[in-house]
């Protein structure tokens, strides 16, 4: 089902980035028609209905509309170098819910394919609410994302207890230098942003945005998961 909102890549970028998104409507087909509207000026590569139905609508080579004002790991506009998949699921706006087992289970599939047509590292595996924390916070905290990383889809720090509440002296300021070094846009006015956007994606049990023990263990033990790839890449 082809979106008219596609254009060429700019030559020479590679593409290294997968970004998945919610739908935030009613419904897949309400999601799919704003999708293919020129009016609208959005797009994604591809929708995954929560039935398990996958639609492309833009092909992988094109650049599509689906990250706006984005920023992950020094690079801004990130539709130049990402591949965006809308996942159906009327979101906070519309009644956020769990996603149901055969939708990700087809997203699973299409991520494992995407990712052996591209060089996209595990720690570029991201959510919306990652490259534009300030705008959006999709697909949210109900995401299984540990389930995608234990196929191999992105990065999740496994027995990391993330569940401590406790104060730690310091916190924001070591948070704020964490986020950096995973790839967040960090508002020095505002660090509480990318951490809430953090948290949705790498701590579920606690998002309010509170620089606790827990949340500073998954930070720690993702920026070490991603200095890891990124050093075993260099020396390939």
């Amino acid at each position: 089902m082809p979106s008219p909102n596609q254009d060429d890549r700019p030559p020479g970028v590679p593409i290294d980035t997968l970004i998945l998104h919610y739908t935030d409507m009613e419904s897949g087909a309400a999601a799919i028609e704003r999708l293919r509207d020129p009016v609208a000026k959005v797009s994604a590569h591809y929708v995954v209905e929560e039935d398990g139905r996958v639609f492309r609508l833009v092909p992988e080579a094109r650049r599509a509309a689906h990250a706006g004002i984005s920023h992950w790991r020094g690079h801004e506009g990130l539709n130049a170098r990402s591949i965006g998949i809308e996942v159906v699921n009327p979101g906070h706006s519309c009644g956020y819910r769990p996603f149901p087992a055969l939708q990700m289970a087809a997203l699973a599939d299409l991520c494992l394919e995407i990712l052996s047509r591209h060089p996209i590292p595990a720690r570029n595996v991201v959510a919306h609410s990652d490259v534009a924390p300030d705008r959006k916070r999709d697909p949210g905290e109900l995401f299984d994302w540990q389930g995608l990383a234990s196929l191999g889809i992105g990065l999740w720090p496994e027995g990391v207890e993330g569940g401590d509440l406790s104060t730690v002296p310091g916190g924001m300021a070591r948070a704020s230098e964490l986020l950096r070094r995973i790839g967040y846009p960090v508002d020095p006015a505002r660090p509480d942003v990318a951490l809430v956007a953090f948290q949705r994606h790498w701590r579920q049990e606690e998002w309010g945005g509170r620089a606790d023990a827990g949340t500073l263990a998954r930070l720690e033990a993702v920026a070490a998961l991603a200095a890891a790839e990124s050093e075993e890449a260099a020396r390939r």
